[in-house]
């Protein structure tokens, strides 16, 4: 079975790049689930009820998220009624919506699990229990479990690695808007990357103009940070997973150039 995993999706060129490329990635690599870190798909910071239902319009079926998942109040609204959008399972009890589901293919019930780091970020639970508590829950009920790992330090991202390797078919890194080049099957049959990348415009610092960004470094003033556009490019991995054992066999870079 063939998972695409969409690194974070920056504003509407993010956006717009998923609708143009996502058909012919389906195509190509025979996609059968597909899963988008969501949470800067609303200019830049949060996600709105109507850009989800825009996303899985476009033929995304999971929606993970991380530090600003909050950002917009109306998120909310979809924690309550969509279990296809995901935020950290870290955050305290009684936070709205859920960190993890079990959805179902054609072929298999996937697991997706969706987790923040806390170093250089907000102290959430920890994301090494929270994350064996969270597979535990559902490695019944799942034949391929995915684990979107949103956290600013590599060192923090590979320790989860090595700690879900053998539990989970895939722990794919989030946040930091590179594409990391270290892919790779852990010894017991895990797929791993540091960072999936960023699904936006590469014209930019992260997806931001990159003058905006320029001045608020060389200066240390507040500087609103504006959309970037132009440069467009669709960041990821193609995760192919053996459903009944669970194991990854590949995991493959993705890199696909959009429109301006």
């Amino acid at each position: 079975m063939k998972v695409l995993f969409i690194g974070d999706i920056v504003g509407r060129p993010g956006r717009d790049v998923i609708k143009t490329a996502l058909p012919g990635l389906k195509e190509k690599h025979g996609l059968e689930f597909v899963i988008a870190n969501a949470e800067n798909s609303a200019g830049g910071s949060g996600i709105t009820p109507s850009i989800s239902e825009e996303l899985f319009g476009y033929g995304v079926d999971v929606l993970t998220s991380g530090d600003h998942i909050w950002k917009k109040k109306e998120v909310v609204d979809i924690m309550a009624r969509d279990n296809r959008v995901l935020r950290p399972a870290n955050y305290p009890d009684g936070s709205p919506g859920s960190g993890f589901c079990v959805f179902r293919s054609n072929k298999s019930r996937i697991g997706v699990i969706n987790i923040v780091g806390r170093v250089f970020m907000n102290t959430l639970l920890c994301p090494f229990n929270v994350s064996k508590k969270c597979v535990n829950e559902i490695k019944e009920k799942a034949d391929i479990i995915i684990v979107d790992v949103h956290a600013e330090a590599t060192s923090e991202k590979v320790a989860l690695g090595w700690f879900l390797d053998g539990k989970v078919s895939a722990v794919i890194g989030t946040h930091t808007h590179i594409q990391t080049a270290d892919e790779k099957i852990l010894p017991k049959g895990t797929a791993y990357i540091t960072d999936a990348g960023m699904t936006g415009p590469y014209d930019s610092v992260i997806g931001r103009r990159k003058e905006c960004v320029l001045e608020r470094f060389i200066t240390q003033l507040p500087v609103k940070f504006e959309m970037a556009e132009g440069d467009v490019m669709l960041c990821g991995v193609v995760i192919d997973i053996d459903e009944k054992s669970g194991k990854a066999r590949s995991i493959e870079r993705v890199q696909h150039k959009g429109s301006a």
